[in-house]
């Protein structure tokens, strides 16, 4: 879907922002659906456990440089860059544990889990940037309110980037000063 995200970002269309949320969205719900089938079916192959997770980190680096590029903006772009780095660290780290036996060291925590879902808001908050109200059942939701809810979940997953970065760090720290 990483192909199809950043021709409809990039067409010169008004609604080229939202389409990509939407494509994204539709990449997040579908992933978590894989996710939750496989384990409730107990399906699981060793291709889809190698190429998941890669899929996962693919699609929101894509993403973050995206959006560091749109917004042209110091903390978006230092936030992107701090989100991408421990993507990178923590599946450096994911390695080198299992090259020990010692994977579950660093197993996915609650609080990953936490980050994750502010990282997925807050890229979908920036990604769409309406500048219209949005119709719900009984009123309209300001167009200001998802931008800043974007804003927050972007702020928010930053901090928890931090927060669990040094959480799988602190936690394999034993393994890596031996």
């Amino acid at each position: 879907m990483i192909p199809i995200f950043l021709i409809i970002f990039y067409l010169p269309l008004s609604w080229s922002n939202f389409g990509a949320f939407a494509v994204f969205w539709i990449a997040s719900i579908s992933d978590i659906l894989d996710g939750y089938l496989a384990r409730k079916l107990n399906q699981s192959s060793a291709f889809g456990a190698f190429i998941d997770p890669v899929a996962d980190k693919l699609m929101v680096v894509v993403a973050l440089v995206m959006i560091a590029q749109d917004y042209q903006s110091w903390w978006v772009s230092i936030a992107a860059i701090i989100m991408i780095a421990r993507e990178v660290f923590i599946s450096a780290l994911r390695e080198f544990m299992s090259s020990l036996g010692k994977r579950d060291v660093i197993a996915v925590s609650n609080m990953g889990k936490y980050k994750t879902g502010a990282q997925m808001l807050g890229i979908m908050g920036l990604i769409w940037q309406p500048d219209y109200d949005i119709p719900m059942i009984f009123f309209y939701l300001p167009h200001e309110v998802i931008n800043y809810l974007g804003y927050g979940f972007y702020a928010l997953a930053t901090v928890l980037t931090v927060t669990t970065w040094a959480s799988y760090f602190k936690a394999a720290w034993p393994d890596l000063k031996g």
